[in-house]
């Protein structure tokens, strides 16, 4: 699968790859409100230039992949705002296309070229909790089964396939089922290549109390998996995490955490301080991680420090 291929390749010549921060957060903090059950997803259609200038933003910062704005975009969720079912398939596509436009502007830039690989466009894929809109992606108390988990993830999948991604982001998955689903949706598209990254409440389990070391060992056999990882995770538990998977799997390992602040589902507000990043980001590549990024409320800064530290690497 060529996204493994340029993965391995990337990975053969640099010691990490750069992966972006937070959108949802991102956008909030650049005064676009958020507050809504389609979060990040509802710029793609009140502002859309927004959406592709913090693509931007984090190419310009070093991230060698920025992931679109689809992770709480389904076609159900638009539908409910009233747009047509086309319509809603379009702004889905619209997602994968920002972000592919702003790596391609970026990278006609030739001086931005040095020292970094050819940047990549993933798509978001969110958990059914993301839809819901209710925080369950951090519990997993979905209530529902591995083949009602799959049927829900199709028609998204296959529209983000449409649009050529470069990568699948899988990400914010409290349960293995869920993952699972995901792969049962994947295998109708086997030139398609995803990472796979779970949320998880300790050093051990995911939100939904699966242990990591289980995950990594299932999706270890899946050759469309090309990472395994953790996100949305406070970054106190992300040494052990990695160094968990890593145990099971020799697929790359990716993480890209929160800053350390706790969410508030029902408020939907943030509390406490955030933790400096830089400090963590060294532990988390001697723990053996190599696609590295952040998550809630991480900024560009941010990931100039993490693309500053893959540059004192190579020194």
């Amino acid at each position: 699968m060529e996204i493994m291929d340029t993965i391995a390749r990337d990975l053969a010549k640099y010691p990490l790859l750069v992966l972006d921060g937070a959108f949802g957060t991102e956008l909030a903090r650049r005064g676009f409100d958020t507050n809504d059950e389609l979060w990040s997803a509802k710029a793609l259609f009140e502002k859309p230039e927004l959406v592709e200038a913090v693509h931007r933003d984090y190419y310009e910062a070093g991230a060698d992949i920025s992931t679109s704005a689809s992770y709480q975009a389904t076609v159900e969720g638009f539908e409910k705002k009233g747009f047509t079912r086309e319509q809603a398939k379009e702004l889905i596509v619209r997602s994968v296309r920002l972000v592919q436009q702003a790596r391609d502007a970026f990278w006609q830039q030739r001086a931005k070229r040095v020292g970094r690989p050819q940047p990549l466009a993933a798509a978001s894929v969110g958990p059914y909790g993301a839809y819901l809109a209710d925080g369950s992606e951090y519990r997993g108390d979905y209530g529902a089964s591995r083949a009602e988990l799959a049927d829900f993830h199709a028609e998204r999948l296959a529209i983000l396939v449409s649009a050529g991604p470069d990568i699948l982001a899988c990400e914010t998955l409290p349960l293995l089922d869920e993952a699972r689903a995901i792969l049962d949706d994947l295998r109708r598209y086997p030139d398609a290549g995803a990472w796979i990254s779970f949320s998880c409440k300790d050093a051990e389990h995911t939100c939904g109390g699966d242990a990591i070391a289980d995950c990594a060992r299932l999706l270890d056999k899946e050759s469309q998996v090309a990472a395994i990882g953790v996100n949305c995770t406070a970054p106190q538990y992300v040494a052990d995490l990695i160094r968990n998977i890593r145990a099971h799997t020799a697929k790359p390992v990716v993480v890209y955490p929160n800053t350390g602040e706790t969410y508030d589902a029902v408020t939907k507000t943030w509390h406490g301080s955030p933790t400096p990043y830089h400090d963590f980001v060294r532990q988390w590549y001697e723990a053996g991680a190599r696609l590295i990024g952040g998550c809630c409320r991480t900024t560009p800064d941010d990931i100039r420090g993490i693309a500053a530290f893959r540059a004192s690497l190579q020194r």
